[in-house]
């Protein structure tokens, strides 16, 4: 299998040139996106994301893509995601929270800046925002109840659930007009502070994802519960902000 790029810029010639030559001027631009962009990316471990803008002709024929999408996937691409002009201008009401994410950390990799003159309905950001935390609050309550208690299977859903609330945290910040910080641990300390919450609970939901900190069972579950409470908390205060 081939290994995974040091750093996404080495491949970003290949990855041109591989599209250009199925779609050609049917491909409007090529953005890199999530981790891959900063000091996140780890080799091997990290996803590399493109979002991939085509025509609205184009977007028809994706099957065309096939061959390139298996090639790259072997050197730890994700399956980009294709999308058009039409479609992004048309989903910031729906999907306000992944864009406004997507617009902090991009890079440009070819043809056209489709995310820079974005712009946001707060009370869209704010609505998503709700939804998400209290469709998320819910989830976690199931998944409480399923682990029975047990610390590897906490350990298992804060890992897959912590990252979710970063990007509810930086939307949260927007709405607040505050300055968006580029560390997970300044992100929730300003979060936390705008909206009256324990910062140390999430922190150290973070500690446990990183296997930082080693604790109990008893420890871990507490954790969740202070997890859980301050979820709750957070939905009750993002309801408020819309009157």
């Amino acid at each position: 299998m081939a290994k995974s790029p040091k750093d996404p810029n080495e491949i970003f010639q290949d990855i041109i040139a591989d599209y250009r030559n199925i779609f050609g001027d049917d491909l409007i631009s090529i953005i890199l996106y999530g981790s891959a962009t900063g000091k996140d990316y780890r080799p091997g471990k990290s996803d590399i994301n493109f979002m991939i803008i085509l025509t609205e002709q184009e977007i028809e024929h994706l099957d065309r893509a096939f061959g390139t999408v298996k090639k790259w996937r072997k050197r730890g691409v994700a399956i980009p995601l294709f999308l058009t002009e039409s479609y992004v201008d048309t989903s910031l009401d729906v999907f306000p929270i992944e864009y406004l994410n997507f617009q902090r950390d991009y890079v440009l990799v070819f043809g056209k800046d489709i995310l820079k003159d974005l712009t946001f309905n707060p009370e869209f950001i704010r609505l998503q925002c709700e939804r998400e935390i209290k469709g998320k609050l819910l989830i976690l309550r199931e998944a409480f109840l399923e682990t029975s208690g047990k610390g590897r299977a906490l350990k298992e859903v804060i890992g897959q659930s912590v990252s979710a609330f970063i990007a509810i945290f930086e939307a949260l910040l927007y709405l607040k007009d505050k300055d968006l910080p580029k560390e997970r641990r300044e992100i929730i300390k300003n979060t936390c502070g705008s909206f009256d919450m324990d910062a140390a609970v999430f922190e150290k939901l973070l500690d446990i994802k990183a296997e930082k900190v080693k604790l109990s069972d008893m420890e871990i579950m507490k954790a969740f519960k202070d997890y859980l409470k301050e979820v709750r908390k957070l939905a009750k205060l993002v309801d408020v902000l819309g009157g």
